[in-house]
């Protein structure tokens, strides 16, 4: 009888043996994942796009009479001094005594010239009046952003009205001395193509040659016509500016341009340097233009025009090199975020899967602003919560996960 239950027993403990097997083989094993905490800190909100730097005001310079001109010996990075570098020199043709239709032409153009100084005169003063109002606003605001009276975003709209003001007024300036400069030109080459005027060679000194100098300090960016040859009135010759002086461009799509305000701060990164540089929207173009990106889609995109800041150090960029913008559209210091890669769709609704007891909990959420790493979680979520990166399609309600990681 003894024997007979140690049998039975034994029966017993193998076939519990083979249940407790089959019941851990078809147990569905732990899925490995990686989490993330929810946490709370700081979140900006950008517009990243590839853009180049030009310097903003360009000349070319052209020829005010027709006749040989002398070739050119300045070379592309030259300096040039205003009302001192001889640019080019012409040796002007001789004037038909009969030509009254050269003679009209050259009067004309001198009363063009004496027209542009008078308006880029009365624009630089216009500018000057808005300049100075500017700056009056700058100043009551810096008062009342010490006594926080107003925002820093109102402040620092103030500011960037004053900057793109000055900076209007720095172009009508300019505009107004390469108007005097025209006129001067257009009046010496009347002199020219009068009867009674100078020739292009004189019996008692030989060629009479019509001197054209810089009218701007700066570089000689290109040199338009390099050899000696036969030109008519208007032809470019050369090309001049100041490296220095530099702006950058960055055409965004139109519906990225719509969230972008002159004052909005910009980094720029990739340039060559081992520090971003820092910069400030100007000027957003009202105008809108077609391109066809790389994959082949027409796009509407608009041309952003970002100032470099005082303090950013771009004596090593020139004109036409590259940078990424990245403008930041929204910013805050203390948010509640998640990463991106945590979320995923769920009935129309942001979701994602909350680790609790090793096991996971499909959590919807409300998601406010967001970029491509981070986004901010307005409810549904609390700091310290721990949340699945990259769920996978094996993963589901309840299922019992093993983290790998962590972060």
């Amino acid at each position: 009888m003894l024997m007979k239950w140690a049998r039975r027993s034994i029966w017993l403990l193998l076939l519990a043996a083979l249940v407790a097997g089959a019941v851990y083989t078809f147990q569905p094993s732990p899925v490995p994942v990686d989490v993330a905490m929810v946490v709370r800190g700081p979140l900006e909100v950008t517009i990243d796009e590839d853009g180049k730097t030009r310097i903003k005001e360009k000349y070319i310079v052209s020829t005010p009479v027709g006749g040989r001109l002398q070739r050119i010996e300045l070379r592309e990075g030259d300096p040039v001094q205003s009302g001192e570098t001889i640019l080019a020199m012409i040796q002007p043709s001789n004037p038909d005594l009969l030509d009254a239709r050269s003679l009209a032409q050259a009067k004309a153009r001198v009363r063009a010239s004496e027209a542009a100084v008078n308006r880029a005169k009365s624009r630089c003063d216009k500018t000057k009046v808005e300049r100075d109002q500017a700056d009056k606003d700058l100043q009551r605001a810096q008062q009342l952003i010490e006594s926080r009276a107003i925002s820093p975003s109102e402040f620092e709209k103030t500011q960037a009205e004053f900057r793109s003001i000055n900076e209007l007024l720095r172009s009508a300036e300019f505009d107004k001395e390469i108007a005097l400069f025209e006129l001067d030109l257009a009046r010496a080459a009347l002199v020219h193509v009068q009867p009674d005027g100078p020739t292009g060679y004189s019996e008692e000194s030989g060629p009479i040659f019509f001197e054209i100098r810089s009218p701007i300090n700066g570089v000689v960016l290109r040199v338009l016509q390099e050899s000696s040859t036969i030109v008519s009135p208007g032809t470019p010759i050369v090309e001049l500016g100041d490296h220095r002086d530099l702006e950058i461009v960055v055409d965004v799509l139109s519906t990225d341009a719509v969230k972008i305000s002159p004052g909005t701060q910009v980094r720029l990164e990739q340039w060559g340097g081992t520090t971003a540089l820092r910069g400030t929207v100007r000027l957003i173009e009202p105008s809108a233009f077609e391109k066809v990106s790389a994959l082949g889609v027409e796009e509407q995109r608009v041309n952003v025009i970002v100032d470099f800041d005082e303090s950013s150090p771009q004596d090593a960029l020139g004109d036409g090199y590259r940078v990424e913008a990245r403008m930041v559209v929204w910013s805050a210091d203390d948010v509640v975020k998640v990463p991106t890669s945590a979320l995923f769709r769920e009935r129309n609704q942001w979701a994602v899967f909350v680790v609790e007891n090793n096991r996971v909990v499909l959590t919807r959420v409300t998601i406010g602003q967001r970029n491509d790493r981070e986004a901010e979680v307005v409810d549904g979520l609390a700091t310290g919560d721990a949340v699945v990166l990259h769920p996978g399609d094996n993963l589901v309600d309840g299922a019992q996960i093993v983290a790998r990681e962590t972060l």
